[in-house]
């Protein structure tokens, strides 16, 4: 059987948002202290015995999210066309993340965010 290993870390921010279309009170302007959890995966490790650094995950997944922070989530580009909803951030992260950090060596495995204690979304796409 193949060893593999999957390393998470937690990071977050502040951002806002409305939902288009929506039934109920999330069609207002509302905020979140979203908590995202970056789950990265690999086969081998490196001569001193890590996959990666997290300090390495954790440098691009906050490039990614420094430019979320403390915004109206509507106004960015990537949210002009469809809805900021849980789901649509989480696929939009995942895959700027995995842009940053994908390698011969590490991928992404899967994003969960969570936009309050309860509620959360974890996405991640087949290899």
């Amino acid at each position: 059987m193949a060893q593999k290993f999957v390393l998470k870390t937690v990071l977050d921010f502040a951002a806002a948002h409305t939902l288009q279309g929506y039934p109920g009170d999330c069609s207002k302007l509302h905020g979140h202290n979203w908590k995202i959890e970056v789950q990265i995966v690999g086969s081998q490790l490196n001569e001193i015995g890590m996959v990666v650094d997290f300090k390495e995950i954790k440098r691009h997944a906050k490039e990614v999210i420094k430019e979320l922070d403390h915004t109206y989530l509507n106004d960015h580009p990537h949210f002009t066309q469809i809805n900021p909803t849980a789901e649509n951030i989480a696929a939009f992260l995942y895959r700027q993340i995995a842009e940053r950090i994908s390698d011969e060596r590490v991928a992404m495995h899967s994003i969960t965010v969570w936009e309050n204690d309860r509620n959360c979304v974890i996405y991640s796409e087949d290899e």
